[in-house]
C-alpha cells in the first residue's frame, strides 16, 4: 500500500464503508435483489470518488452491471457454513471459514468483474455482452453438474448447492476477461473477490467471538458489514490501481447504454426488493410489538416504500430521457453525487420502514446505518482517488491468497479455544 497516497487510501476506505453499510442493510432483505441494490451502491461510490468526468456518462450502466454481478451471488446458501465456524473441531471450523471465503469471493469476483468490464467498455473496444452472458450461463451449468451432480461434492449440505453455478460462471468470467485482454477488469474482479472472501470469513470470526462474549449487538450484522467493507476495499483498490482508457466525455446516449440500465438499476432492483420484502413478507407481527393497529401501519409502510421507488425512478428516468434527446451532453459530478445519495438514502429508508425503526429504537443498528451514511457524506469532499496503475500479476494474487488461507488457520485455532459447545453449531465432518 506504500504506492497509495493518503487521499486515495481515504477514498478506498469510503468505498469500503459504503458497501459495508449497504451490505449490512442487505441482511434485512436478503437474496439476489437485496445484494444487487447494495452492490449498486458500492459501484456508484467508486465512480463518484474516482472523480473522472469521462466515467460519469457510464455511471448508471457500470453501477447496474456491478449490481447484477453482486446480486448474482445472492442465490448462494451460507447459513450452514456460518454454523461450522461455531464448532469445536479445527477441521470443521477451518472448513467453515474456507467455505465462507469461497462464497464471499464469488460475490466480489462476479460483481467486481462485471463492474470493471463496464468501465472498460468503450467504442474502440466494445464488450460483447451477449457472448459473455452465454459463456457465464454455460460455465455455471457445466461446473454445477460436474462438481455437484456427477462428482457429488456438496459444500453446504443439505442446503442448496447453487454456489456451484456461481463458481462456474465466475470461472467463465475470468476466462472471458483473460481471453479478451481486459486486464484492468480482471484486476478489479480478483481484488474484489479476495476482499469479499476475506471479509466473509473474518466476519464469521468476529460474529462467533461477539456471541461468545455476549455483546448485546446484532453480530450477524457485523459479519455482513465485514464482507461489504473488505469487498468494497478490494473493488476500489483494484479500480484505482488499474489503467483505464480516457474516453470522449460527449457520448451519444442510446437506450442500451442509458435507458435500460436506468430501468434496471433504479426501478427493477428496488421494485423487487419492495415486492419481496414489503408485499410478500408479513411484518405485522413486528409492528404489533411497537404500535396498535399493525395492519394499518403495514399498509402505510407498503405505500410509502412504493412511493420511494416510483419517485426515485421517475426523477432519474426524466433526467436520463433528457440526456438521450441531446447530442454532446454529459452527466455532471453533481448529478452523479445526487444519484449516489438518493440511491443509498432510499435503501436506508427501506430498512427503517421494514423494521419499524421509525417508530422505535429497539434496533440500534438501524440508526448506525444513518451514522455511517452521514460520515461517508462528510468524508467525500476531502477525498480524491489518484490512479496508480499496477501490473496484473498472478503470482502476487497467489501470495495474497496463501497468506489469507494461512491466516484462517490462526482464526480457527482462536475460535476452537474460545468456547465450548454453543447453539446453532454444525459439523461438516462427523467422523471428527
Amino acid at each position: 500500500m506504500k504506492h497509495l497516497d493518503k487521499k486515495t487510501i481515504l477514498s478506498i476506505i469510503i468505498v469500503g464503508m459504503s458497501l459495508a453499510t449497504a451490505w449490512a442493510i442487505r441482511g434485512q432483505f436478503g437474496h439476489e435483489q437485496g445484494a444487487a441494490w447494495a452492490g449498486g451502491i458500492g459501484c456508484l461510490s467508486v465512480i463518484m470518488l474516482a472523480k473522472r468526468e469521462d466515467w460519469y456518462n457510464k455511471a448508471i450502466k457500470a453501477a447496474f452491471a456491478g449490481a447484477v454481478g453482486w446480486g448474482f451471488g445472492g442465490m448462494m446458501s451460507y447459513g450452514i457454513l456460518v454454523g461450522y465456524g461455531k464448532g469445536t473441531e479445527f477441521f470443521n471450523v477451518y472448513y467453515g471459514l474456507f467455505s465462507l471465503f469461497i462464497v464471499g469471493g464469488l460475490y466480489g469476483l462476479v460483481g467486481g468483474g462485471l463492474f470493471g468490464l463496464a468501465l472498460a467498455d468503450n467504442p474502440e473496444k466494445k464488450v460483447k455482452w451477449h457472448q459473455l452472458v452465454v459463456e457465464m450461463a454455460v460455465g455455471g451449468l457445466i461446473f454445477y453438474f460436474l462438481m455437484v451432480e456427477q462428482l457429488g461434492f456438496a459444500m453446504t449440505p443439505p442446503r442448496s448447492e447453487a454456489w456451484g453455478i456461481c463458481a462456474g460462471s465466475g470461472l467463465a468470467l475470468i476466462y472471458f476477461l483473460s481471453r479478451n485482454k481486459q486486464f484492468s477488469a480482471l484486476r478489479v474482479a480478483i481484488y474484489a473477490g479476495l476482499g469479499g472472501g476475506f471479509g466473509f470469513a473474518f466476519g464469521n470470526f468476529l460474529q462467533v467471538l461477539g456471541n461468545v462474549a455476549q455483546i448485546p449487538f446484532n453480530m450477524w450484522n457485523v459479519m455482513e458489514y465485514s464482507l461489504g467493507f473488505f469487498g468494497g476495499i478490494g473493488m476500489a483498490y483494484g479500480t484505482f490501481t488499474s489503467s483505464w482508457k480516457v474516453e470522449n466525455r460527449n457520448t451519444r446516449f442510446t437506450s442500451t447504454n442509458l435507458i435500460i440500465p436506468t430501468l434496471g438499476l433504479l426501478l427493477l432492483i428496488p421494485f423487487f426488493v419492495w415486492h419481496q420484502s414489503f408485499l410478500m413478507k408479513d411484518n405485522t407481527e413486528t409492528l404489533a410489538t411497537i404500535v396498535n393497529q399493525p395492519e394499518t401501519w403495514r399498509l402505510v409502510v407498503q405505500l410509502i416504500a412504493l412511493f420511494i421507488v416510483l419517485v426515485l425512478f421517475i426523477y432519474w428516468m426524466k433526467i436520463s430521457s433528457g440526456k438521450k434527446k441531446l447530442e454532446n451532453t454529459a452527466f455532471t459530478k453533481k448529478e452523479i453525487s445526487l444519484l449516489f445519495i438518493s440511491y443509498f438514502g432510499s435503501y436506508i429508508a427501506y430498512t427503517i420502514l421494514l423494521t419499524g425503526s421509525f417508530l422505535s429504537f429497539y434496533r440500534i443498528e438501524q440508526f448506525l446505518y444513518i451514522v455511517n451514511f452521514v460520515i461517508i457524506l462528510a468524508l467525500i469532499p476531502g477525498s480524491q482517488a489518484h490512479f496508480i496503475p499496477r501490473p496484473a500479476k498472478t503470482n502476487t494474487w497467489t501470495k495474497i491468497l496463501l497468506l489469507m488461507l494461512a491466516f484462517f488457520i490462526l482464526l480457527a485455532f482462536i475460535l476452537i479455544n474460545s468456547h465450548g459447545e454453543i447453539g446453532n453449531a454444525h459439523k461438516r465432518f462427523e467422523w471428527l
